[in-house]
């Protein structure tokens, strides 16, 4: 339960930040950072505070849980992106 709390409380935190900073600078940063995909260029405001904040509240109470699925994440994508190149060179 406590650990419930700290993670409400720090989402609380972090999605009024983001909501009180998204006009000046948080918007920016993440486009700057996603793909064209995903780019909100101001828009889907509500969406990024909260996915910002359970990424962030996540982080804090769980951190080495987080650095492991990012770990795992990043193999897999690499694991992908080779058999995807492997897979090229077999059509030409």
């Amino acid at each position: 339960m406590t650990i419930f709390l700290i993670w409400l409380i720090a989402f609380g935190l972090i999605a009024y930040f983001v909501d009180q900073r998204w006009s000046r600078g948080v918007s920016q940063g993440l486009d700057r950072c996603l793909p064209n995909v995903l780019k909100s260029h101001g828009e889907n405001r509500f969406l990024w505070i909260m996915t910002l904040a359970v990424l962030g509240a996540t982080t804090l109470v769980f951190p080495v849980e987080m650095l492991l699925v990012v770990i795992l994440m990043a193999l897999i994508g690499l694991l992908v992106v080779k058999l995807a190149n492997w897979a090229s060179t077999l059509t030409h």
